[in-house]
């Protein structure tokens, strides 16, 4: 029996002689000067409108971006700019307080001289005018009501009495037909009360502070 032989791996051998294979030249083509300053200039025109429309891209996120920021920072400001007002105010008022406080001690009697010119025409046909006021008012009241009165022509008794429910510098007239009354601190708290009404009412829609900083 004849033994079996071992395959062979296949093997392909390549020979090319001198004349086998040929390269074949390819022609070279000339551009001419023009026509490449032209490819050039188009692709210089490419590149440059390639970077504006990036560039207005880029603008455009940025103007975006900032509108949303003024969007979100203008209520902000709407409340910063009540609370300076809300706090001007109340520096007004607090000032308002202090000067008149240091008028009242200074002429306590003025405003009671005043209450009587402005009252004239309702006194001066009385027959009595009753003051009352707080004691350290009262004490010097007599003499300048009897100077007021006599300035407008009233003829007819004046009493002054001290009463300790009256604040510092509050008084009332009574002269029969009609009273009034003058409360410092009450007047302070109206004025204090309206003002703070108004700056409610206003709220966050009021002028600007700057004028013409809103359209």
């Amino acid at each position: 029996m004849t033994p079996a032989l071992a395959p062979e791996k296949f093997n392909f051998d390549l020979e090319f002689g001198a004349g086998a294979l040929a390269a074949t030249p390819r022609p070279r083509r000339m551009i001419p000067s023009d026509e490449v300053e032209s490819i050039a200039a188009a692709a210089r025109a490419d590149g440059e409108r390639a970077a504006l429309a990036s560039l207005a891209a880029q603008q455009a996120g940025a103007v975006a971006q900032i509108a949303a920021a003024c969007a979100q920072a203008l209520p902000r400001l709407a409340e910063v700019a009540h609370d300076h007002r809300v706090g001007s105010a109340d520096l007004a008022l607090a000032c308002a307080r202090a000067i008149a406080d240091a008028a009242l001690e200074r002429f306590p009697e003025a405003p009671v001289r005043a209450a009587i010119e402005a009252l004239a025409r309702e006194i001066e046909a009385q027959p009595r005018l009753v003051v009352a006021a707080a004691p350290e008012l009262a004490a010097g009241l007599q003499d300048v009501l009897e100077a007021a009165a006599r300035g407008i022509g009233f003829e007819g008794a004046i009493q002054v009495k001290a009463d300790a429910a009256f604040g510092a510098h509050a008084f009332t007239l009574d002269f029969g037909d009609g009273s009034a009354a003058y409360d410092p601190a009450v007047a302070a708290d109206r004025v204090t009360q309206a003002l703070a009404a108004a700056l409610a009412a206003e709220g966050l829609h009021a002028e600007p502070l700057i004028p013409g900083s809103e359209s």
